[in-house]
């Protein structure tokens, strides 16, 4: 497509909204989900490290 300007670029034929919209909640999530996947992880270790720590004191 040929856009004459960078405000028919921006409204994308009357979709832009919809385009514009679906690239800016891609972009958001590809942020967070690394973000929420390393909470994840590390809360797991600590878990597992409370875990492990109860299993020496039990067996003590």
């Amino acid at each position: 497509m040929n856009w004459g300007s960078p405000a028919e670029f921006f409204a994308m034929g009357g979709y832009g909204l919809y385009v514009w919209g679906s690239f800016g909640v891609c972009a958001v999530l590809m942020i967070v989900e690394p973000i929420l996947a390393s909470r994840r992880r590390s809360d797991i270790l600590r878990s597992l490290r409370r875990e492990s720590l109860a299993d020496k004191l039990d067996s003590q």
